[in-house]
């Protein structure tokens, strides 16, 4: 295999991984913000608000506990934590290749 090609997995694993981690810490990011009851009508938190929303949408309403910050955690945190192990679970298995 050339040095080159190697290379290029290496960038394309990196490039995975910093995705993979931004979208944990927007999700974080809004369930930080709904713990701190942040300001919705900010600009910043209703962009990350929109941003989670979507990037949680496959597991929206997986969880409805009755306590409102445990949904939350649950519904926007195991989406983060499914992101980061699927990242680099990919990013490895390509600097590996």
């Amino acid at each position: 295999m050339s040095r080159h090609a190697h290379n290029g997995r290496s960038e394309a694993a990196k490039v995975i991984v910093v995705i993979a981690d931004l979208t944990a810490v927007i999700l974080g990011l809004w369930i930080l913000f709904v713990l701190l009851d942040a300001n919705r009508a900010n600009d910043l938190v209703s962009w990350v608000q929109a941003a989670a929303a979507w990037l949680a949408g496959w597991s929206h309403d997986l969880f409805t506990m009755d306590t409102d910050w445990v949904r939350t955690v649950l519904n926007y945190g195991l989406p983060a934590v499914v992101y980061v192990l699927l990242g680099h679970a990919v990013a490895a298995r390509l600097r590996r290749a």
